[in-house]
């Protein structure tokens, strides 16, 4: 009985390690086996090698052919030309690292696509397909509804927000980044994406607000000569915005403000009310003398106090005039409705002049004005000094006499034609009627023993006053 059982249990023995030895056989041939092939949904750029050794896995990859059809969300959207996909004997060691990395200790349906950059892959799929892609993303885009971001706006003297609209135009720089993320496959699947618009929500829309209420809350006070105006950012812009850390604005408002300014005190191309020395009232028209405010340079003064906070102005750096001194004349003055009490005044009817310095008479001579018979009157009108030169040269023509060039020893020039205040010593005809058929080219003749006393009373910028 004894040996009966020592016999079976020999054959027990002899049975388990036969199993143990199975099992140990067919474990080293899968583990032989997932370590020399590939899972079963395993794709390399796309094409399957489930099942296939690393050799044979190189094989097929080198067979395959790129069709390089671009498709967005499963439609195709572009055409390209067909190419090989690059693989060469050179990339068996980076199919077998792959192999390497997509080892599992039982096998596994799992789907899994790994990416290798073939060794001879075509230019055409990296640069010029690429290139193509893009043109015609743009070209579709042209032909799409393009999104408008949320922005807040100063209007009306309130800030509000407007909110986004979407759009349908292609995002072309994300679709170009998964492009290059998968340039790699045989089949180029792209994700439709679209360009989305800034939303009202925004960390940038909040900021736009904060800035916009701040400038809401700006006023300045800006004078001009003796007066005061206190322009408010709510009601002298028409509409504000704050894009890209700067503020653009709509000035209309604005402007029409400084042309009101104009209207009520500038003094350029008007008409002066004049009281002459013989007492009679007149009217003279401004030519060269006075001044206006340049409404764009205005305009960038005041706007950009309102960008810098700044909260009182003067209109002086935004005056302009014309003729000699562009930067305009009469600014400093209101007396005399704008012509001040230092000025030039001439009566061609009478032959006179009369000049006042602080608005004490200086001067009253008689002097010979332009010649009428011919034309060359003394220009009528408001003029200032432009500029004083003694000696000097005058050079010039006259009607009937040809081109002139002469000798002076004082010039005191009020037109940009060239008619001036200037000693005529070779004058003989001093007679209240000379200006009619004996007058100058223009100019004002003074006599000589009379002109230093002109000139010397005579300054740069202050008026002359012809009628």
């Amino acid at each position: 009985m004894l040996k009966r059982v020592e016999i079976i249990n020999k054959k027990v023995k002899v049975i388990g390690a036969s199993i143990v030895a199975l099992v140990v056989l067919a474990l080293g041939g899968l583990t032989w086996y997932q370590h020399t092939h590939f899972n079963s949904q395993v794709t390399i750029n796309g094409t399957k090698v489930g099942g296939l050794t690393a050799d044979a896995a190189l094989k097929k990859l080198r067979s395959v052919s790129l069709t390089n059809a671009i498709y967005l969300d499963g439609k195709l959207f572009y055409q390209g030309q067909k190419t090989a996909a690059g693989f060469t004997a050179s990339d068996l060691g980076a199919v077998k690292k792959v192999l390497k990395k997509q080892v599992t200790l039982f096998p596994t349906k799992a789907a899994k696509d790994y990416e290798i950059a073939p060794s001879k892959i075509s230019n055409y799929r990296k640069v010029t397909l690429k290139q193509e892609l893009k043109a015609k993303l743009e070209s579709e885009n042209l032909k799409r509804t393009k999104a408008q971001d949320a922005y807040a706006i100063l209007k009306d003297g309130k800030v509000s927000v407007v909110p986004a609209k979407k759009g349908n135009q292609y995002d072309v720089a994300k679709i170009l980044k998964e492009y290059d993320r998968i340039s790699y496959s045989s089949d180029l699947k792209l994700r439709v994406q679209y360009l989305q618009p800034l939303s009202a929500k925004s960390q940038e829309v909040k900021t736009e607000q904060t800035k916009l209420a701040e400038l809401a809350g700006r006023k300045v006070d800006y004078q001009v000569q003796d007066k005061h105006y206190e322009l408010k950012a709510n009601e002298m812009l028409t509409s504000a915005r704050y894009v890209d850390g700067k503020y653009q604005f709509d000035t209309a408002a604005l402007k029409n403000k400084v042309n009101e300014i104009n209207q009520a005190q500038a003094t350029l191309g008007k008409t002066f009310t004049f009281t002459t020395s013989t007492g009679k009232t007149i009217q003279v028209p401004g030519k060269t003398y006075g001044w206006a405010l340049r409404d764009s340079d205005a305009i960038a003064s005041i706007t950009k106090a309102y960008e810098t906070g700044k909260t009182s102005l003067n209109a002086v750096n935004d005056i302009y005039g014309i003729g000699y001194l562009t930067y305009g004349t009469g600014y400093d003055t209101t007396l005399n409705g704008g012509l001040g009490n230092t000025y030039a005044e001439v009566s061609i009817a009478d032959q006179h002049v009369w000049l006042y310095k602080n608005g004490q008479q200086v001067a009253s001579i008689d002097v010979v004005t332009g010649k009428k018979s011919t034309g060359e009157d003394t220009p009528t009108g408001v003029w200032y000094i432009m500029y004083k030169q003694s000696p000097s040269v005058l050079r010039g023509s006259s009607a009937g006499s040809g081109s002139y060039e002469v000798k002076v020893n004082y010039w005191a020039q009020f037109t940009n034609s060239g008619c001036g205040f200037h000693d005529a010593s070779w004058r003989k005809n001093w007679a209240k009627d000379a200006y009619i058929s004996d007058g100058s080219g223009g100019c004002v003749n003074v006599k000589p023993s009379e002109m230093p006393n002109i000139y010397n009373n005579l300054s740069q910028k202050e008026a002359v006053i012809i009628y």
